[in-house]
């Protein structure tokens, strides 16, 4: 527990190795998780979708810094970052380029960055996000922020991560609909419109708002109209029975409306544990972090248990239409519960 131990009293070089053992599922790994479980739960998880091109990374390195400059009572935040790319189908390598953007970060010791390959994995983060997030919330981060691959209309699994998701939409990239396609508005809690300084900003803006007008008609919705104080916030909350996503704008290189979406996104936090709404998604995390965790453990299970020369078998019947696939996987758990008959007779 050496390292999981240094993780605990701030050294980052442990850290960094800890993460590593972790990405990589090692035995160490897997214990260092489970001895620094009980000192999580304490972090604001933040996620950052959009599709590729919206100015995500550069977004993340701006709201960084504004988390560093926005004091926690008499603290400064620590902010951690964990930005996720896409690995190549074919070579396996992924770029992790994303902290070239957020280089300026690099001398403060109150920011860590990791950068992630996805390693194949769909939804836009990869297998151990979850994993690598707790070890960053045990490690004392006020603020961890999760940048996605940024596929476009299949990354959600953010949704199931973070307490706030901001949908990142930029000016110029697809039709007036492609927001809706996405279904960005079942996930979204923030929506950004960066790069406002570009031609075709106001017209994003208005789609993005026209879409919200009909997803909450019953709630009067008339756009976010600045960031209350925390006692406004609060005694609103008290009357509001839903959060309905505000629309805010930012132009990550000159940090023009990043201050703004850093109050919004602490506001939505205060939100959520006014109404409760913060446990809940606590729990539904929990949930699917241990569904997930489950499936690969008797996928594993069942793996070990059925020889290959039977699963070929059944794959050549498949081929050949002898049986459907749902027979297949019929036979396939027969093998496996077979096996595992076995195994427990000896």
């Amino acid at each position: 527990m050496h390292l999981a131990e240094a993780v605990l009293s701030g050294n980052r070089l442990a850290l960094a190795r800890l993460l590593t053992q972790v990405e990589n599922g090692t035995p160490e790994g897997v214990a260092a998780l489970d001895f620094l479980f009980p000192f999580t739960g304490k972090a604001h998880l933040i996620g950052i979708t959009g599709a590729p091109g919206t100015g995500k990374s550069s977004l993340v390195n701006q709201l960084a810094r504004a988390f560093r400059h926005l004091k926690n009572g008499a603290s400064e935040r620590r902010v951690a970052v964990v930005a996720v790319d896409p690995s190549s189908p074919f070579t396996g390598g992924a770029l992790l380029g994303d902290r070239v953007r957020m280089r300026d970060l690099a001398g403060d010791a109150g920011v860590f960055i990791r950068s992630m390959a996805s390693r194949g994995a769909l939804g836009g983060l990869a297998r151990a996000t979850a994993s690598v997030v707790q070890v960053l919330d045990a490690a004392g981060y006020d603020v961890i922020m999760v940048e996605t691959v940024g596929v476009g209309q299949s990354e959600v699994d953010i949704a199931r991560l973070a307490y706030t998701t901001l949908v990142v939409e930029a000016p110029g990239l697809g039709d007036d609909i492609q927001a809706s396609k996405a279904g960005i508005l079942e996930i979204a809690d923030i929506l950004v419109v960066n790069k406002a300084d570009q031609a075709g900003a106001d017209n994003t803006e208005r789609s993005l708002r026209a879409m919200l007008e009909m997803a909450y008609p019953s709630k009067g919705y008339r756009g976010h109209h600045g960031v209350r104080s925390g006692e406004e916030a609060a005694a609103d909350m008290s009357q509001m029975p839903a959060w309905v996503p505000p629309v805010m704008r930012t132009v990550a290189l000159d940090a023009s409306g990043i201050e703004e979406l850093a109050q919004a996104i602490l506001q939505h936090g205060e939100y959520l544990r006014a109404t409760g709404e913060w446990q809940r998604r606590e729990y539904v995390r929990l949930k699917n972090e241990l569904d997930d965790l489950l499936r690969a453990a008797l996928m594993a299970r069942w793996q070990s248990g059925v020889r290959d020369d039977d699963y070929r078998s059944v794959l050549e019947q498949l081929c050949a239409r002898q049986i459907s696939p749902y027979q297949a996987v019929a036979r396939l758990l027969e093998f496996g519960i077979q096996a595992g008959g076995a195994n427990d007779k000896l």
